[in-house]
């Protein structure tokens, strides 16, 4: 079947408001990412725009020409906005819409409006600034890793590029001084070009929000949902990797007489008193330790390639650290913690195992201290 002008056109719009309303069926299940809901937008109004297009001769020029234009360019506005949206970037109305307005503002300057050139060079530069926009929005915040946000940046980056490309051409290659393009194959081929982007960037877009849903999920299942650190779950996982790579030290926490503190003064002061040890622990640890908790008042944490010395000192600023903490709930209230310390290789069980045994020490030799296992397990100073 030949793919002329008319069949292109016909084919790109339905598979744009086919996206479009894939786009608006995610986003009204998934509220939050705002984005889809931008994206859809994007493509049911570029489905629009492209409609107009095909009806050049059949509706007045100021459809097919005017509006259409400013409605693709809202379009790419649109793109933009979804972009800033899905990088938790504000959105404003005045940024999506100023091509259009821009537009068709331009458009009210007779010269402008009767010059197929000057036409083409607004609405190519306005288009690539838009999808350049959203890559250079992507790009900044790869902090974030998912597979498909360098893709995705690329296609916009090159859309920019392509939508660029068209005003040097413009400038050296000879148009009509008035009027629209009317030649079957260029019609045919900028539907095609279209239709390719419209496809890639639905797809990269969808696979975005689904990569970051899918590692909201990965991170809710490792971290502890009252402290906000690792859970046993993740921090296991953290210690084969660490272990893997050579010998490190672990320091195994457990809060002093916690039990006690919750029958006293309620389980909002004891949660209280855990939120409060993790922020004092964190503040005072080295930034590369793998610190987690195990369960109850009980936490670990791995330091790659410490000595056992260096470790058993940073346990003790720990401590200090937890010493001088008074929950907001109960100011008179005293927290300890006690802490074993262990050095090794090999299985992070093991070294639970070895590490439990000092702490039991320490809480057996009076609590609010550090102990140090191995052969002669000792009390640091």
């Amino acid at each position: 079947m030949k793919l002329d002008a008319p069949t292109l056109v016909t084919v790109t719009i339905f598979v744009m408001v086919v996206m479009g309303g894939l786009y608006l069926l995610s986003w009204s299940q998934s509220r939050q990412t705002r984005a889809l809901g931008f994206l859809g937008a994007a493509q049911i109004v570029g489905a629009g725009a492209v409609a107009l297009f095909g009806l050049r001769g059949h509706v007045p020029d100021w459809l097919s020409i005017g509006f259409a234009n400013a409605a693709m360019l809202l379009a790419f506005g649109l793109i933009w906005a979804g972009a800033r949206s899905f990088e938790g970037r504000r959105v404003t109305a005045r940024q999506t819409g100023a091509g259009a307005v821009l537009w068709l503002a331009a458009c009210l300057v007779p010269p402008f409006y009767a010059s197929l050139g000057a036409r083409v060079i607004l609405a190519s530069a306005v288009a690539g600034l838009y999808c350049a926009l959203a890559a250079r929005t992507l790009w900044h915040h790869r902090g974030e890793r998912l597979p498909s946000r360098a893709p995705a940046a690329i296609l916009l980056a090159s859309e920019a590029l392509l939508s660029w490309a068209r005003i040097p051409a413009t400038l050296v290659l000879p148009v009509p001084p008035v009027g629209t393009p009317t030649d079957p194959f260029w019609v045919a081929a900028l539907c095609f070009v279209a239709l390719l982007y419209t496809v890639a960037v639905a797809v990269l877009f969808m696979a975005l929000a689904k990569e970051r849903l899918e590692a909201e999920q990965r991170r809710a299942a490792e971290t502890d949902p009252l402290t906000g650190i690792a859970n046993r779950r993740a921090l296991s996982g953290q210690a084969r990797r660490i272990l893997a790579a050579g010998p490190a030290a672990l320091l195994l926490f457990d809060l002093d007489h916690f039990k006690r503190v919750n029958d006293t003064f309620g389980h909002a002061v004891g949660d209280a008193v855990l939120v409060g040890f993790c922020a004092a622990a964190r503040q005072v640890l080295p930034g590369d330790a793998a610190f987690g908790r195990l369960g109850g008042e009980e936490f670990a944490c791995l330091l790659p390639g410490v000595a056992v010395g260096e470790a058993a000192r940073i346990a003790e600023t720990v401590r200090q650290a937890v010493a001088a903490m008074r929950p907001d709930l109960v100011p008179d209230l005293a927290v300890t913690v006690s802490v074993g310390v262990v050095r090794g290789a090999g299985d992070f069980e093991t070294l639970l195992d070895l590490a439990d045994r000092a702490l039991y020490q320490a809480k057996a030799q009076g609590r609010d201290r550090v102990v140090i296992a191995g052969p002669g397990l000792r009390q640091v100073a």
